[in-house]
């Protein structure tokens, strides 16, 4: 057996049903919403409702078309196939896009950060398919999350990874990430704010 074909598109390039696929059981319940509404308006709507702020934030089956728009399409994430099967997802948007990190003290414990600076993006949430994990398709997902904020003009990206410790950790737990995925990605740690949470960042442009 040769090594998997693994190819990562803007959301708004994947189908619908392709991105739902990948978010099932507890991702499937949150439809990546949670850190987009925060918490309040987020527990407030019920799962379709979810699902349809996720769909308007990522635009998937509307593809660019090249002939007539080489801009980058403005989307809320990245989907990963795995020899054409969907895979892996990651939420990635301008920092400002997700309430919840701005609510949060995590990302911002011992920084003077502007909290509206939206040339700043993060990658918010990872989820990898049940039947691909332990392949390090979070490694993939994050490098790629560069790439797509970069292309969309970010200045800079950040992640808010956990150290496991070497313990077994669920997916629902580290749907913020590995900092093993962002450190090969070129993050630098910024800050500690919790034993278990850090705060990593890669500057994108002068």
């Amino acid at each position: 057996m040769g090594e998997p074909s693994i190819r990562i598109v803007a959301a708004n390039e994947a189908s619908w049903d392709d991105l739902q696929a990948i978010l099932t059981g507890t991702a499937g319940r949150c439809q990546c919403t949670r850190q987009r509404l925060g918490d309040r308006e987020w527990y407030a709507l019920p799962v379709e409702q979810r699902a349809a702020v996720l769909r308007d934030a990522v635009g998937c089956d509307s593809p660019v078309d090249p002939a007539t728009d080489r801009t980058p399409a403005s989307t809320a994430g990245i989907v990963a196939y795995v020899d054409g099967e969907p895979a892996g997802w990651a939420a990635v948007d301008a920092r400002t896009a997700f309430r919840r990190l701005r609510g949060s003290p995590v990302p911002w414990a011992d920084r003077t950060e502007d909290k509206d600076d939206d040339t700043v993006w993060a990658v918010a949430c990872l989820v990898v398919r049940r039947g691909f994990r332990g392949q390090r398709l979070t490694y993939d997902l994050v490098r790629a999350s560069v790439d797509h904020a970069r292309e969309r003009g970010a200045r800079a990206i950040e992640g808010y990874p956990m150290l496991t410790g070497g313990a077994e950790i669920t997916w629902d737990e580290l749907s913020v990430g590995p900092v093993g995925a962002f450190v090969a990605a070129g993050f630098v740690e910024v800050s500690h704010p919790t034993k278990r949470r850090l705060v990593m960042r890669l500057e994108l442009q002068p």
